[in-house]
């Protein structure tokens, strides 16, 4: 397909063709956007709103403002609330600091592993 065709595409579906899409060389773009539809755009497995507030987390944690923008105002259109975007945030924010702090003072991998086992299990008992 030629650039002009998923110019069109791209137009019909985002109404605009945005500047980081034209940034994207021509033996490139066919594929890159193939690949934005499906992953950003298309309803998959993961109902649209938590698949977005799992965006908003990964950018947040990544520091990326473009992203964080993109998932903020598309979760907003999929119906998540100010709470949620916040929740999943600050969720983002809890799962790095922990990520940050147990690979920084290289806690035991096997030993890690084996308590989240005996986590589970206590918790499968007492929720029921």
């Amino acid at each position: 397909m030629n650039r002009d065709k998923i110019y069109n595409e791209i137009k019909e579906t985002l109404g605009i063709v945005p500047t980081f899409l034209k940034s994207v060389s021509d033996t490139r773009l066919a594929q890159e956007w193939e690949l934005f539809k499906h992953v950003q755009l298309e309803e998959g497995v993961i109902p649209g709103k938590y698949k977005e507030l799992i965006g908003l987390g990964i950018a947040a944690a990544t520091k990326c403002h473009y992203c964080t923008l993109f998932h903020t105002e598309k979760a907003k259109l999929q119906g998540a609330t100010a709470a949620e975007v916040e929740e999943a945030v600050s969720y983002a924010k809890e799962t790095s600091g922990w990520s940050t702090y147990i690979n920084g003072m290289r806690v035991d991998y096997e030993q890690f592993k084996r308590e989240v086992g005996q986590i589970v299990e206590h918790m499968n008992r007492t929720m029921r």
